[in-house]
């Protein structure tokens, strides 16, 4: 017992990783084989009955915003301006980067047409993964990995990941909200930057996390 809860707490995150492949494998076998799952019907079934109004609709919208490219790429500017430490704003755009391209490449394999039925806004491009979900997981998820490792204030290192981690979730739900995301989409985009993330910060840790010269990175 012992040796196991060693060897789970010396791996975790490689479970993780391998979890998070398998069920993307399976779940885009599942999505191959009947286009339109049993499952997405039921998600956007419960979003329409639940959530879907005219309060919520604009809500949603501005939500998806935060998924964007253009938010995307003006946020890195951003950092990249008040960040010190040139090396982890470096590392920001990069993540930004590989993920989007990572995305892009999938989408291009895959093929999966966009739902049609419920569409409130217009959106182009292929649908599975979602990119929106999946760049924000791993755009939001290395910042909630840099705020983890760098702020010491607890409170605000925990405001901060809280309000990310609801961020992400909800520009998720706002996709599938929106009609042009089925819910596997959106799960399989979570799915793809988990695992993505857990080898990306693993390989960059050692020049931005493991920097001993490093002080305060943000003016």
């Amino acid at each position: 017992m012992e040796r196991l809860k060693k060897f789970l707490l010396e791996n975790w995150k490689w479970i993780i990783l391998f979890i998070c492949v398998i069920s993307f494998i399976f779940l885009v076998e599942d999505v191959m084989d009947s286009d339109i799952m049993i499952f997405d019907t039921k998600c956007y079934k419960f979003i329409s009955l639940h959530l879907i109004s005219d309060v919520m609709t604009p809500i949603a919208k501005f939500i998806t915003n935060f998924g964007g490219p253009y938010w995307f790429v003006g946020f890195t500017i951003f950092l990249l301006f008040i960040i010190r430490n040139r090396k982890i704003g470096i590392s920001i755009l990069l993540n930004l980067s590989i993920s989007t391209f990572t995305n892009y490449t999938l989408k291009q394999i895959l093929h999966r047409p966009r739902p049609t039925e419920f569409r409130i806004i217009d959106e182009s491009g292929y649908s599975l993964p979602s990119g929106h979900s999946m760049v924000s997981m791993a755009f939001y998820g290395y910042l909630i990995y840099l705020i983890y490792k760098k702020i010491k204030n607890k409170y605000i290192k925990i405001s901060l990941i809280v309000f990310l981690s609801i961020l992400i979730v909800s520009i998720g739900i706002s996709r599938i909200y929106l009609g042009v995301h089925y819910t596997s989409d959106v799960i399989a985009g979570f799915l793809v930057a988990i695992s993505y993330l857990i080898i990306y910060t693993n390989t960059i840790k050692k020049v931005v996390i493991d920097n001993k010269k490093q002080t305060n990175e943000i003016k």
